[in-house]
């Protein structure tokens, strides 16, 4: 079975579709925010960190996160003399989730692994919200906010300013950039419920269809 990722802006639905998935097919959670936290705590140097430059912080990850799907997807290739598929773990899954990605990047420490393209790795799933008004964002963000969130507290002009800054424009160029890496794009602007409903029954289509062509 292919590891999962999850990417998309904020609030879009990565960390409550990441927790369904565990739910429902017992996929182990990478949260990309905790192990950005991580980086920040014990390794300050390196220029990782939460609500800081965005751009810096993917561009800084983007190796550690090549090396990790390399080491923990590989069934087959070796690097740096270690053969991965003797190190590998029959039913070992996870679902990696977060914002953080500069697949330009990872794809190339890929490589490295023997993995050619994401696509044919991995569970792509991308979760936009090109559908969504400043307002409904706004509406959004103080429904769906905890303490956690950066943007908890603000007030709605504030988390207006943001959504037509930030979140609307980065929701819809992020679109194009996932589909040009293959991943399946879902729109949660809408009825977000129903929508992770039809990914996990997507995810179960896909994982037997996967099953059947390892038995044939």
């Amino acid at each position: 079975m292919k590891n999962i990722i999850i990417v998309g802006p904020s609030r879009a639905g990565k960390t409550t579709l990441a927790r369904k998935i565990n739910e429902e097919l017992n996929y182990f959670v990478v949260s990309l925010d905790k192990l950005v936290t991580a980086f920040q705590g014990a390794y300050p140097q390196l220029d990782i960190r939460l609500n800081w430059n965005r751009e810096k912080t993917t561009d800084n990850l983007a190796p550690f996160i090549g090396h990790f799907l390399g080491t923990f997807s590989s069934n087959y290739g070796v690097a740096y003399e270690l053969n991965l598929q003797s190190h590998a773990v029959k039913g070992n899954r996870f679902v990696l989730e977060g914002g953080y990605f500069n697949f330009e990047k990872i794809s190339s420490v890929l490589k490295t692994y023997g993995i050619k393209e994401l696509k044919d790795n991995f569970l792509l799933i991308g979760l936009v919200q090109n559908k969504k008004s400043a307002d409904e964002f706004v509406s959004d963000f103080k429904k769906y906010d905890t303490e956690d969130d950066w943007t908890y507290g603000f007030s709605d002009d504030e988390l207006r300013e943001y959504a037509n800054q930030d979140a609307i424009p980065f929701s819809r160029s992020m679109t194009d950039h996932l589909v040009k890496y293959g991943f399946t794009i879902y729109d949660t602007s809408k009825e977000r419920e129903q929508v992770f409903d039809q990914i996990v029954e997507d995810i179960k289509s896909k994982l037997l269809s996967q099953i059947t062509e390892q038995t044939h």
